[in-house]
């Protein structure tokens, strides 16, 4: 029904990992990647499921200037990640992964943490790995991760030696039990310089928690987020969306977050992509996708939320996100701010160059995930009724937003080419998140664990 012309791309085979031809096909409303392995067959697997459909959901970019090349072109996309030449995109946000160890074991894991981890690297190492990404990149925002970042006694100086390192916009990628269980700890964290807190939050009831994590974790992360706000840190809920156990909680997690605001500054969810620890059945089978995210936070909010008031983004690959600002409105209402990108349903976008994307997205970020401040104005001080009118306009924003990151069976290397949130690797590379955490479905990595090639 109504099936386009395909789109050529290239893919890996998800069994062996073999760079393969593929194509991007459309069937009325829906999207597939479909792909070609000599050796172990054809795969079709969906990865867009409209409304609102693939054809008209775009965000056109045109070059900027490159990205830094850190790594020489020999094998050819995605082998050589670390940036290589034939990568597109400037990065946003940094990823360290601070520690391999957790204090959970949860069924879902990207990084399948906790499994014989490597030690921790020093604070010294970190801080001479800090100062080469940021040599690299500039002022870009950092995501310190792992595992689970706060097993570290010694965090508030690895969050103290990145902002030493020059990164504004640290923010700590977490589970939230350490944070619950020490009251101090989020204070020590702001103290060094953290900013904000991207927290995993999957539903709003302890069967969903049970289920994703390994344990009822509702009180402990409620106990989290309080820490948190308490402490002036901007606080992001994260739900990995897994098809029948919590996608039918995306409005009841939105309502949470949005009674919780201003502290917490919005929602960013996550569909279950398949890699880590995650249950490889589910690879080329049912998932969500981002207009069935759209269309639940519609369904799910009675209309509060609408699908159309999502855009594509101006950074990344048009189909691997989406955003929306919104305004605080009432006790629990949401608005959609006005002056932001074209929604789904509004006429395309003028093309923006991908450095420009780059440093808009960032700057988004760096904004809207910190806990509202008083900014100081340009050229002097700021009196009392320019710091309430700067405190009201950042403390009334709420962002919900997506991003679909893609798998062995999904990937399409046109996209990853386009990727801004990178992996800094031990050896200084920077390696696309999707590509570091790729695997095959007999668990071998493309990147994880690997030196460079």
């Amino acid at each position: 029904m109504n099936a386009q012309k395909p789109i050529p791309t290239a893919s890996l085979c998800p069994i062996c990992l073999r760079r393969v031809a593929a194509r991007r096909e459309t069937d009325g409303l829906d999207g597939y990647i479909v792909k070609d392995c000599p050796e172990h067959g054809e795969f079709r697997t969906r990865f867009w499921h409209g409304p609102p459909g693939i054809a008209g959901w775009n965000r056109p970019k045109v070059p900027g200037a490159p990205p830094p090349v850190l790594t020489e072109s020999r094998l050819g996309c995605p082998h050589d990640c670390g940036l290589c030449p034939e990568h597109g995109q400037r990065t946003c946000t940094a990823l360290f992964e601070v520690t391999g160890r957790c204090n959970l074991a949860c069924p879902v894991c990207f990084a399948r943490s906790g499994e014989a981890p490597a030690p921790d690297p020093t604070v010294g190492a970190l801080a001479d790995r800090f100062a080469r990404i940021f040599a690299a990149t500039g002022p870009v925002n950092v995501q310190l991760s792992g595992g689970e970042p706060t097993v570290r006694a010694d965090l508030p100086a690895v969050v103290a030696a990145c902002r030493a390192a020059g990164f504004a916009f640290v923010q700590v990628n977490t589970n939230g039990l350490a944070l619950a269980r020490d009251p101090g700890l989020a204070r020590r964290l702001a103290d060094a310089g953290l900013v904000s807190v991207f927290l995993q939050f999957d539903g709003t009831t302890d069967d969903v928690f049970a289920t994703l994590r390994g344990a009822p974790l509702l009180a402990e992360k409620l106990a989290a987020i309080d820490r948190c706000v308490a402490a002036g840190l901007g606080v992001v809920l994260v739900p990995t969306i897994v098809p029948g156990v919590n996608d039918g909680q995306l409005g009841d997690i939105v309502r949470l977050a949005r009674s919780r605001a201003p502290g917490v500054r919005g929602v960013h969810f996550q569909p279950a992509s398949s890699f880590g620890r995650y249950p490889w059945e589910s690879g080329a089978g049912e998932r969500v996708t981002l207009p069935d995210l759209m269309r639940g936070l519609e369904a799910q909010t009675g209309g509060m939320i609408r699908a159309e008031d999502f855009h594509p983004p101006g950074c990344e690959h048009s189909l691997c996100s989406f955003s929306q600002p919104y305004l605080l409105d009432g006790e629990a209402g949401l608005v959609p701010a006005a002056g932001q990108a074209a929604s789904c349903c509004s006429p395309a976008p003028a093309p923006i160059a991908a450095d420009e994307g780059a440093r808009r997205a960032k700057g988004f970020v760096a904004r809207q995930w910190a806990a509202p401040t008083f900014p100081p104005k340009e050229g002097g001080p700021m009196d009392d009724f320019d710091r309430f009118l700067a405190d009201a306009a950042t403390s009334r924003r709420f962002t919900l937003s997506a991003m679909a990151f893609q798998d062995a069976w999904t990937l399409d290397l046109e996209r990853t080419r386009g990727c801004c949130i990178h992996v800094a690797t031990a050896d200084n590379r920077l390696v696309p998140f999707c590509l570091y955490n790729l695997t095959a479905t007999d668990g071998t990595t493309l990147h994880r664990g690997r030196p460079c090639a």
